[in-house]
């Protein structure tokens, strides 16, 4: 039998198991969360699948997203990590992850809950869309422009509300599974 998934992940095997077992589930784990707020940045002007490829790779050299270890990072790493072929070699997005890391230490260290902070712009529940095929999701809304702004305001960078719209539908903070997705309603 024929599993109905979503349009976007098509065939390739990468796709649909990310798609099956990850995309939209509801993510509430800061450190998991910062770690896929990272690697969407790294999305920016490519594909996910590309990202998706080298998720494992990320993982290894940024410390599985530990914040407090990657905002250690000095030129001479920034430098070592943009020999690394595992990764998009950009200065700015290698650097943007270290930004990032020290923006949320700085935004925990003042007794912020990361996880709470994201999940506001949803109102803490994800929010149930009802698209019927992938022309009428939008590529960004009010709620990740907001998100975006807030996010840029504690010195976040990579984080538009393009990138927040696709962050908020990975981690479940939106449900974007169409309507005749064996996923919807999960």
């Amino acid at each position: 039998m024929d599993v109905k998934r979503c349009q976007w992940c098509g065939s390739d095997p990468i796709y649909q198991d990310y798609h099956d077992h990850v995309w939209g589930r509801p993510v509430y784990d800061s450190q998991e969360l910062f770690a896929k707020l990272c690697l969407d940045g790294q999305q920016a002007g490519l594909s996910w699948i590309t990202i998706l490829k080298k998720q494992q790779n990320y993982e290894r050299l940024f410390a599985n997203f530990d914040a407090k270890i990657i905002a250690t990072f000095d030129e001479a790493k920034v430098e070592q990590l943009l020999q690394d072929a595992g990764i998009v070699r950009n200065r700015l997005k290698v650097n943007s992850i270290i930004r990032n890391a020290k923006a949320k230490i700085a935004f925990e260290e003042q007794g912020n809950d990361f996880s709470q902070f994201l999940w506001s712009f949803v109102g803490g529940k994800p929010v149930i869309n009802h698209f019927a095929s992938m022309s009428e999701l939008p590529a960004q809304t009010p709620e990740s422009e907001a998100m975006s702004k807030a996010l840029k305001k504690l010195g976040f960078n990579f984080v538009g509300p393009t990138i927040c719209y696709a962050f908020m539908q990975a981690v479940g903070m939106v449900n974007d599974h169409t309507t005749d997705c064996f996923r919807y309603g999960k």
